[in-house]
């Protein structure tokens, strides 16, 4: 058993617990003197002076004071898994199944709000560049705020005032975007909770808006009828803010080291995605309280989806994924079923719904699964002198996405007040009209026997969106309900028709129409495939919807 793991007297005997407990302590204070920061200021640089082990001892002895409540989340844990149906092991949890809402929600709306907007610079890792010496955030941070020792990140939450918020219009937005399901993130890596967390004080209920940001959208969206899900990235911040050892900041500073975190060195060989190259180190202690602050999302608000980020894919995290896995699956079967969004392999295939971030896959898919991205083009958190992605893009996306049996989860950023960016505003009511037309297309709907046709292909995998060239009037996607096929044309035909080739007499079409239009579609079923004249060119974005009405036992 690891010696400092603060969580270590619930796994001992109860006869056993005072012994363990008071060795625990015995060696942590006989080893403060080896693991204290150097002499002199207590902001100094401490990188190459303390190992990461003695990094870690900082950040447990700053998060002492949360062990009980730790340990109870742990506990409840351990009661979840004994729930069952499922165990906390990989081949019990490959049994699970998305529930069916998740499967037929096909759009949902991802919020990054956070104290990374207050700064507004770059993107929401500027918490984490603002200490890295050789970046533009670091310029930009110590041009515009001074020493990092006199304005660290810590000093951003001031200006996190959510003075103009209101949950409730938001949520009557996101219903008229023709959004399914909300993502909130609960925690990103900075470490600030968005929620009323009883393991530490850096939250939005206690600084900032203090207000319990969570709750109150949670509230707001279930009443707007919509699902309700929240995202972690707790994992990755047991080294987010490693640079700031590298120089005078109050990253060093102990008396920060609750919300810093371990700030350990990440040492990985083969960049971000290979997590069995990443020896970063993680303790036990770390782990366990991952796996209890990951546990009070599903204990204090029961979300419908939780996402979480890549880093819970490093090996360390293996077995607490599995137990909360399995927690978090029973507990959510008494519910009519969760979801939780895994990246890369971070779990085994079929465990949970996989999430591809900012891309596609290759293939129609037997089950359902997920990709992210933003409106922005630079930052998934609020920027400021931002450009946005106009709705058509976001459209198409979408129409790509379900055609492979995949769900759309968009995200914006809204500015520390609260408010959210006209523009984005203005690219989530377009969506909302389009769908509020073409929703029968989209909602509820199963991928016909291919995705598409035409010229224009993404390329499959993960931050691959850049490479999607403009479409054409011979760019097909395929979406089926019951016996209608749904041909979403990605461009209009200028030429007056087009042929899809995909559809041929075999299919026995009855009927054609162009949805949102009034005027009649004339067609020819051909060897060489459906031919469509589909007259006049309806208003509205680059993305139209023929329902294509066929025998009801065409395969």
């Amino acid at each position: 058993m690891p010696l400092f793991r603060h969580a270590i007297c619930p796994y001992e005997p109860r006869r056993a617990v005072f012994t363990g407990c008071a060795l625990a302590a015995y060696l942590l204070t006989s080893l403060s003197a080896w693991a204290a920061p150097p002499p002199g200021r207590p902001d100094a640089s401490t990188a190459g002076v303390l190992t990461p082990a003695q990094m870690d001892q900082a950040w447990q002895r700053a998060t002492a004071r949360y062990a009980p409540e730790r340990r109870a989340l742990l506990a409840r844990v351990a009661q979840g898994d004994a729930l069952g149906p499922f165990r906390p092991d990989w081949m019990s949890l490959a049994h699970y199944r998305a529930p069916v809402w998740f499967g037929a929600a096909k759009f949902g709306i991802f919020i990054h709000w956070g104290v990374y907007a207050v700064p507004a610079y770059a993107n929401e890792w500027y918490p984490r560049n603002m200490y890295d010496g050789t970046t533009r955030e670091h310029a930009h941070q110590v041009d515009t705020y001074g020493s990092l020792a006199q304005h660290g990140y810590k000093d951003f939450i001031a200006g996190f005032q959510a003075q103009h918020w209101d949950p409730a219009a938001w949520a009557k937005l996101f219903r008229q975007a023709g959004a399914r399901y909300v993502v909130e993130v609960a925690e990103h890596s900075d470490g600030f909770a968005m929620y009323d967390s009883r393991l530490s004080h850096w939250t939005a209920a206690k600084m900032g808006p203090k207000r319990d940001v969570v709750a109150a959208l949670e509230q707001a969206v279930r009443a707007e009828g919509l699902h309700f899900g929240l995202s972690s990235h707790r994992a990755e911040h047991s080294w987010f803010f490693d640079h700031g050892r590298e120089l005078t900041s109050d990253v060093n500073d102990p008396a920060y080291a609750d919300l810093y975190g371990p700030a350990v060195p990440h040492f990985m060989q083969d960049g971000y995605q290979d997590l069995g190259q990443d020896w970063t180190h993680v303790s036990p202690a770390y782990v366990d309280d991952w796996l209890a602050r990951t546990t009070e999302l599903e204990a204090y608000y029961q979300p419908d989806l939780i996402y979480l980020d890549w880093w819970v894919g490093h090996p360390a995290f293996r077995d607490a994924l599995a137990r909360f896995a399995a927690y978090y699956y029973n507990r959510g079967s008494q519910r009519g079923g969760v979801v939780l969004n895994y990246k890369l392999h971070a779990m085994p295939a079929g465990s949970g719904v996989q999430d591809v971030e900012r891309g596609q896959l290759g293939a129609i898919q037997p089950v359902p699964w997920q990709t992210d991205t933003t409106i922005s083009n630079s930052s998934w958190g609020y920027v400021e002198h931002d450009t946005y992605r106009p709705a058509t893009a976001i459209i198409q996306l979408l129409a790509h996405v379900v055609s492979k049996n995949g769900n759309l989860l968009l995200d914006i950023g809204p500015k520390p007040d609260g408010s959210i960016v006209p523009q984005e505003k203005a690219v989530l009511l377009d969506i909302g009209q389009w769908l509020a037309t073409n929703g029968a297309a989209i909602y509820g709907s199963h991928p016909w026997r291919v995705f598409g046709e035409g010229p224009t292909e993404a390329a499959a995998g993960a931050f691959k969106e850049k490479l999607v060239t403009t479409y054409t009037a011979a760019d097909f996607r395929f979406t089926r309900n019951d016996d209608t096929v749904y041909a979403i044309e990605l461009a209009w035909p200028d030429d007056g028709s087009v042929v899809i080739h995909s559809i041929t007499p075999g299919d026995r079409v009855q009927d054609v129409r162009l949805l949102g239009s009034t005027v009649p579609v004339r067609w020819q079923s051909t060897a060489r495939g459906l031919v469509l004249y589909p007259g006049a060119r309806p208003a509205g974005p680059a993305a139209y919807v023929f329902a294509i009405r066929t025998a009801k036992d065409t395969p």
